[in-house]
């Protein structure tokens, strides 16, 4: 079996993960996932007391073609990660570039919300959950058994 491998942007370091599981049934098509509705149920009103869910923002750039970027990712990846801010599980912000401002790429979280405080995008939290698990990063190892193989979709 062969999966799609896509890749994000993790603070300027270009990230492979795979998408398997999406809450929204357009995405989860344009994507290839499984449609899982009940990943929706992760989404946290307001004073919900469950607070503290293991889903994080996943910023979806739109307007302009470029990889999503990631917040966190499992470090090292793999079995040894110590990481405590990744999970897999993401709530899609799309980031939508403003009339009139020139769209670049934007290649960490940080990049993303430099843009936001100068007035170039707008972020829109939606209520889509995605269940996207980063199997590499470049320049380190992947995860026990993994190999690239370059595909269409690899950038």
């Amino acid at each position: 079996m062969t999966l799609p491998l896509q890749t994000a942007w993790f603070e300027g370091r270009k990230v492979r993960y795979v998408t398997t599981d999406v809450s929204d049934a357009d995405v989860a098509r344009a994507k290839g996932a499984n449609f899982v509705p009940r990943l929706r149920d992760l989404v946290v009103a307001p004073g919900n007391p469950l607070r503290g869910m293991p889903v994080e923002r996943v910023y979806s750039i739109e307007g302009y073609v470029q990889p999503t970027v990631f917040p966190s990712v499992p470090s090292p990846v793999g079995a040894g990660s110590t990481s405590r801010a990744y999970s897999p599980l993401w709530r899609m912000v799309k980031v939508v570039w403003q009339p009139g401002r020139t769209p670049r790429e934007l290649r960490s979280e940080e990049s993303v919300l430099d843009a936001e405080e100068r007035g170039d995008v707008k972020l829109v939290l939606t209520e889509v959950i995605l269940n996207c698990p980063v199997v590499g990063l470049d320049g380190e190892l992947s995860l026990t058994g993994a190999r690239v193989e370059p595909t269409p979709a690899w950038r």
